[in-house]
């Protein structure tokens, strides 16, 4: 099932479309652990799915993927409206269709990955901000340097639906004008791939 979107609350709206549907196999090659379920080093312990819902949501309306054989990840996102991605494992381009074709009347998207559990709210307002103000690319820099979450306005949603792979919408930051919006922000260049990963994250 899933909690669907509320089409009428997100139309002409900026979207926080969270990509959460990958299996993550390099964390744990077996399967059996899920990284997205490891509590993150901070005060309150929350893992870094529910972190990085919780950092999008505190910026804008949400949407998170997810795959449709994990209750265990949706239980970590009951409060948002969430999809399952029944094709999810074709790649991240699968699952970013699947959330775009479900909140295809918004104004735009900030395309978050559910593995990147510090990207600071005010770093999603910016981008939203500038989506706002015309752009129709916008992505963060920190220390001049780019990286996630990337925003999209509708005027790439016919491209956007056309991606298939696991490249996500890379391609499009290569081919069209992009506005780099520079940020106080490490976690934009924070991921979490393996155990390592989260024993040297920090807040």
């Amino acid at each position: 099932m899933g909690v669907q979107p509320n089409s009428k609350q997100m139309s002409g709206q900026i979207i926080g479309l969270l990509l959460a549907a990958g299996r993550g196999q390099r964390f744990d090659p077996s399967g059996a652990r899920s990284k997205l379920l490891q509590p993150l080093p901070t005060a309150d312990g929350r893992t870094v799915l529910a972190t990085a819902a919780g950092n999008l949501a505190a910026a804008l309306p949400i949407c998170v993927v997810l795959r449709g054989d994990a209750p265990d990840l949706a239980a970590q996102v009951a409060a948002y409206p969430w999809l399952p991605c029944a094709t999810a494992d074709d790649g991240m381009a699968a699952s970013l269709v699947c959330g775009l074709e479900q909140t295809a009347d918004a104004a735009g998207w900030i395309i978050a990955l559910a593995d990147m559990p510090y990207v600071q709210a005010a770093t999603i307002q910016a981008l939203a901000s500038v989506l706002r103000q015309g752009a129709d690319i916008a992505v963060p820099t920190c220390l001049g340097r780019r990286g996630n979450p990337v925003g999209f306005s509708r005027t790439h949603l016919p491209q956007l639906l056309a991606l298939q792979g696991d490249h996500g919408a890379r391609s499009l930051l290569q081919s069209h004008p992009v506005v780099e919006v520079a940020v106080d922000d490490p976690g934009i260049h924070q991921d979490i791939d393996t155990v390592a990963d989260i024993r040297q994250s920090t807040a």
